[in-house]
């Protein structure tokens, strides 16, 4: 019996009053299914289809958004996960579990995750060979020796680091760390490691207040202390879809006479901030500061003159 024909035969029971105690004793291998009231259950009854409140109805089983989004995204790891590592014998079992949190039964879960799909954009597609290492050094608190080709510059080079935290920003990985070399901390792409050694030396500790103070604060992965605050127009139209999403926590945003949608954020390093920015030219104005307006210009001339050559 399905949980669906379960959760109606406990109504119909109740309906005809007929002793609860063989349905009730289902409920529990229904995951999160609901007892509620006469009043409650014949709403539900009437209207099982519907969203209630912000929870959604899968078949036999009531999700909220953030809740799909993460099983599926867990799914979604797991299939791309290299199936000859330590968690090689376990992703089958952990992807059924998956499948039965998402229906009642493989087939419905199997169905779900082939009718909602969860897309990723700008993942770098690459093997990641110094990730036990790098994970190692940040959970038993050693430092980190590191050989790391910073993209920036195009400049190769070796680093000892005190490893902080790990990020999964945007798809892909980065460590937050504190480097020896430059006496400062400093976030590295792990794609950029070509080598990864612990050493046995302890690593120092920073605080989450001063990793969040420096890196934190910024705009994106970029990090720095001297923060700016940038101040964006977007037009009525474009407005529909910016005043929606958040480019930075602590962003600020407001309407205009006009229905446009002016934007104020930090940044510390404009490099993502003008790319973002971009992605929205012609429907975008820069209003300040004068440094970040000159940025983007910059990069919309550099563009303009590789189309007329």
């Amino acid at each position: 019996m399905g949980q669906t024909e379960r959760l109606l035969r406990f109504w119909m029971n109740w309906k005809s009053r007929r002793p609860l105690k063989p349905d009730l004793a289902h409920l529990p291998s229904a995951p999160r299914a609901p007892v509620v009231s006469r009043a409650q259950g014949l709403a539900a009854a009437g209207h099982a289809a519907q969203a209630v409140g912000t929870q959604y109805e899968l078949p036999g089983l009531w999700l909220s958004a953030d809740e799909i989004h993460a099983l599926l995204t867990m799914q979604h790891l797991l299939a791309h996960l290299d199936k000859g590592g330590l968690l090689g014998p376990h992703i089958a079992p952990l992807t059924e579990r998956l499948h039965k949190m998402l229906g009642s039964g493989v087939r419905a879960g199997s169905e779900v995750a082939r009718r909602i799909r969860v897309q990723t954009v700008g993942a770098r597609k690459v093997h990641l060979p110094h990730f036990e290492a790098v994970g190692t050094a940040l959970l038993r608190r050693r430092r980190l020796h590191i050989g790391y080709h910073g993209r920036g510059r195009d400049l190769a080079s070796d680093r000892v680091v005190s490893p902080q935290r790990l990020i999964h920003y945007r798809d892909n990985w980065y460590l937050d760390a504190w480097c020896h070399l430059r006496k400062g901390l400093r976030s590295f792409a792990l794609d950029a490691m070509s080598s990864a050694r612990v050493l046995d030396r302890p690593a120092i500790d920073v605080s989450d207040a001063r990793l969040d103070a420096v890196l934190g604060a910024g705009y994106g992965i970029f990090a720095g202390k001297k923060v700016q605050w940038a101040e964006l127009r977007f037009s009525a139209e474009r407005a529909r879809w910016v005043s929606a999403e958040t480019w930075h926590p602590k962003q600020q945003g407001r309407f205009d006479t006009e229905g446009r949608y002016l934007l104020r954020l930090p940044y510390a390093d404009p490099r993502e901030l003008v790319m973002d920015i971009l992605r929205h030219v012609p429907e975008v104005e820069v209003l300040g500061p004068a440094r970040l307006r000159e940025a983007v210009d910059e990069k919309l001339r550099a563009t303009l003159a590789r189309v007329t050559l």
